[in-house]
């Protein structure tokens, strides 16, 4: 039986199935409703963001810091893309 984790997460059996498989929460909740979204396609490429190889480290960290990456400060270029990554 899948349990119910409130109105902010709209699929509930994506959602655990993700933490499962290692998915932090902020991620498994994003994919879970995007699914849930008919006007959404999470499945699909968007192509819009443009390459993190391509960015300044600069600008890596900005990205690290708007998702709050623990230990950004002390990240080279490749840490910080890998980091940026897995989140």
């Amino acid at each position: 039986m899948t349990k119910d984790h409130g109105p902010s997460i709209k699929n509930d059996e994506v959602y655990e199935s993700l933490r499962e498989d290692g998915a932090s929460k902020e991620k498994a909740a994003r994919i879970a409703n995007a699914q849930a979204n008919d006007e959404m396609s999470p499945s699909e490429k968007g192509g819009k963001a443009s390459n993190l190889e391509d960015r300044t480290k600069d600008e890596l960290y900005d990205r690290a810091q708007e998702l709050d990456i623990d230990g950004r400060s002390k990240m080279d270029k490749g840490e910080l893309i890998e980091a940026i990554r897995e989140h």
